[in-house]
């Protein structure tokens, strides 16, 4: 899908929130209503009193939004129009000028907050225990009408289309060659960009099988890795499907709560898959963070949609999504090196013979011992070292 290229400037971008706006945030986490405590041990009623209770007193009286502020401000940040949506992405060049450029697409509920561990890793890889020759010019954009990118005030800002607009923001940033990397939403666009093939694109990484669901009942479920993968995408799809289902049907009426209530919106946020919700509770109530899961990075995240407002427009996209599954279209083939990497916690750990059923001969397949479905945030070394095996080929 090509999309449109008036004003092609790329402007430096920084944030400055007012203080007005952190007040009033505190103002509305002090004044929020709770429902009584769930009536089960678990998570299986939704997110637990005492998880969000915890996250907002730490909100309210210890989390400082200006440190969050400062280190994206201290990454070069920039916005260009694509397509009549001004996309705002950070772009850090590797110190090493033979660098492979990459473009690297967070998802819902992240942003590129979700990213930030990685870009030392990428970008100086020798500087993390890395060689040179693994080094990466890196990209990280917001997704339409997520953070500090604009919202689409027209339909049609499906995976396409949005694949399209990266490739013209790779083509404006002067890449003639380049890879592609995504997880959650991030790897739904990526896939996309894999289909489309646009000239210039070396191959594509993803650690989520978004394709998974569309084909569900013919994926093979013969061994017990296998009926365990199957088993988890069924539970997803009957147990954990909620924040889906309503955002692929009526994501505007989700969107007046997400709009409304900070603390409305930090419990929609966390009540996405089981293992990261446990981590991040364990971070708020225990003080025990996993990985990079800490609880200033968690409510960084969360702030990326609060102070933009874009609770609404980010759930959008699972109406387009939504579309795409209805309508039963077979996708074209992937025509570029598809890489994937398993990590255990995610939602569905796809094995290699169900990653085969969406992406035939996949030029690099992992699996690893630890990590979930936020691996870039939760284990950003490992998930580094994965970028790096499976476009080194490709270079």
């Amino acid at each position: 899908m090509p999309v449109t290229t008036e004003g092609t400037d790329i402007c430096p971008f920084r944030i400055e929130v007012p203080e007005n706006q952190l007040t009033e945030l505190r103002r509305r986490v002090e004044a929020t209503r709770w429902p009584s405590k769930e009536l089960v041990t678990d998570r299986s009623q939704g997110v637990q009193l005492a998880t969000l209770q915890a996250l907002s007193r730490y909100w309210m009286l210890e989390y400082d939004w200006r440190r969050c502020e400062a280190r994206l401000d201290a990454l070069p940040q920039f916005t260009t129009e694509i397509d009549g949506v001004e996309i705002h992405f950070i772009h850090v060049r590797s110190p090493h000028e033979s660098a492979l450029p990459l473009i690297m697409t967070h998802g819902w509920p992240g942003s590129v907050v979700e990213l930030l561990e990685t870009v030392g890793p990428l970008t100086d890889p020798t500087a993390h225990g890395g060689s040179a020759e693994d080094a990466f010019h890196l990209v990280l954009p917001s997704l339409p009408g997520y953070g500090f990118s604009g919202e689409p005030t027209e339909l049609g800002w499906g995976n396409g289309r949005i694949a399209s607009a990266w490739t013209e923001l790779m083509n404006r940033l002067e890449y003639p060659r380049y890879v592609a990397q995504g997880g959650d939403v991030g790897a739904a666009v990526t896939d996309a960009m894999g289909r489309q093939a646009p000239a210039g694109l070396l191959g594509i990484h993803v650690n989520l099988l978004a394709g998974a669901i569309a084909i569900k009942d013919q994926l093979p479920m013969e061994s017990e890795q296998e009926r365990a993968a199957f088993d988890a995408l069924n539970a997803f799809m009957t147990d954990g499907f909620g924040y889906f289902l309503e955002q692929t049907t009526r994501p505007q009426t989700i969107g007046y709560s997400l709009l409304d209530s900070p603390v409305g919106l930090a419990a929609w946020m966390l009540d996405h898959d089981t293992d990261s919700y446990y981590k991040i509770s364990r971070a708020f109530v225990d003080r025990e963070p996993v990985g990079n899961l800490t609880r200033d990075n968690i409510i960084d995240n969360i702030m990326m949609y609060w102070l933009t407002g874009t609770g609404a427009s980010a759930a959008r996209w699972y109406w387009e999504f939504g579309r795409e599954i209805a309508a039963g279209q077979a996708p074209p083939p992937v025509s570029v090196p598809v890489g994937f990497t398993t990590f255990p916690g995610e939602i569905w750990a796809a094995p290699r013979s169900w990653v085969e059923s969406v992406y035939p001969s996949p030029a690099y397949f992992n699996e690893v011992g630890s990590g979930g479905h936020f691996a870039a945030w939760e284990e950003p070394e490992l998930f580094s070292a994965e970028v790096r095996a499976a476009f080194r080929p490709l270079r």
